[in-house]
């Protein structure tokens, strides 16, 4: 029997995580964390993942399972770890995850820091992913049953340290048992919707969200040839690969749609053009985050680079020197963006992370 804190978002997921902990044994105790300074400046309602209602949601399923629960005010080290990194990067001209950020720090670094520190064996989560043993002992972390609700991708920033003291119940089921097993048990957010969107960010408004951080930065939208298009208030509302929300007015000769290209955070431009300039087939990646060993040689297996974007054929290398990782892709990416999140696999099994800072496009398709 392990001593387990249960990370409880308020959602059905980590509800029914925590209740199999206990089923398993387990001594547990249900942990809410309070992410935001001020509690109604985030995300309330359905659409977030700390909302307001959601330790009250957290509190009722803890009464229901019979565990101690608590709330944990990590909203210092939010604002300066997930907040502020967001702002940052994205004024860099960058595209960060939050989400993954928020794991990597918060949720599987400063929790489970204090965790260890008062004695407890780990934590369990209600992520999508699954844990194994590997031939020398390791933890492993591959891919959930359910592939459209896999969040190994999120997970990706783990370390084997963090592997070895995580649970992860739900990565063999898919969410329609988890809602059903919920109802079963009796736990009130059995058919609670899912989170989405950015827990911070209370409209959904992010360009306006930044723009209220960074104040109004003029800069101007050119084609390919380097012709004013429009202006605009700030390049951090724009982002690879985007499409919507451009308002060109004029359209391109060709006829077809135009996407971003290209930022340039120091003089605000933004360039756009035609999709088949978004064609990426290599990538150069920093800050690599290892699940287990770090690969010996060229691995060839397979890569992610969103969070719920497709799985891409390619060969990985770790460059010694540098510390870089090298990702050629055997099949084209398409609006990959410097900030983002590159996971590799080797089947489903997760390899480790780093940050995408440059890549290599085709001028032609």
């Amino acid at each position: 029997m392990s001593r387990l804190i249960a990370a409880m978002s308020g959602g059905v997921d980590s509800a029914v995580a925590a209740a199999r902990a206990v089923d398993a044994g387990h001594d547990v105790t249900g942990v809410h964390l309070a992410l935001s300074r001020n509690p109604r400046s985030y995300r309330s309602g359905a659409r977030g993942c700390c909302s307001i209602e959601d330790a009250g949601d957290a509190r009722r399923a803890a009464d229901v399972l019979g565990i101690p629960f608590y709330v944990w005010d990590m909203s210092d080290e939010f604002a300066d770890a997930v907040v502020d990194d967001f702002v940052a990067e994205y004024e860099a001209g960058r595209t960060p995850n939050p989400c993954l950020r928020c794991n990597e720090k918060i949720k599987f670094a400063a929790v489970l820091d204090r965790a260890l520190a008062l004695g407890f064996d780990g934590v369990v989560t209600g992520h999508y992913a699954q844990l194994r043993e590997g031939a020398s002992g390791e933890v492993e972390m591959h891919r959930a049953i359910d592939a459209g609700k896999d969040q190994s991708y999120v997970l990706g920033v783990l370390t084997q340290e963090q592997l070895a003291h995580s649970h992860f119940p739900l990565g063999d089921t898919d969410k329609p048992a988890v809602r059903a097993e919920a109802e079963r048990r009796g736990l009130t957010v059995a058919h609670k919707p899912d989170s989405h969107d950015i827990c911070f960010v209370a409209d959904g408004d992010n360009a306006g969200w930044l723009r209220d951080k960074l104040g109004p930065r003029p800069g101007t939208v050119v084609d390919e040839d380097g012709e004013v298009l429009r202006e605009h208030d700030g390049a951090y509302a724009f982002t690879i690969g985007q499409r919507r929300g451009l308002r060109l007015g004029v359209p391109a000769d060709d006829g077809k749609p135009r996407f971003v290209l290209d930022i340039e955070p120091v003089s605000g431009t933004v360039t756009v053009g035609p999709r088949e300039q978004l064609r990426v087939d290599a990538l150069e990646c920093i800050r690599p985050l290892w699940a287990g060993a770090a690969p010996d040689g060229r691995l060839e297996g397979t890569v992610q680079l969103r969070a719920h974007g497709d799985e891409h054929v390619a060969v990985v290398e770790l460059v010694e020197a540098t510390g870089t990782v090298q990702v050629e892709l055997r099949d084209p990416a398409f609006g990959i963006a410097p900030g983002q999140a590159c996971v590799i696999y080797d089947g489903t099994r997760v390899v480790g992370s780093a940050t995408i800072a440059r890549t290599r496009r085709l001028t032609t398709a």
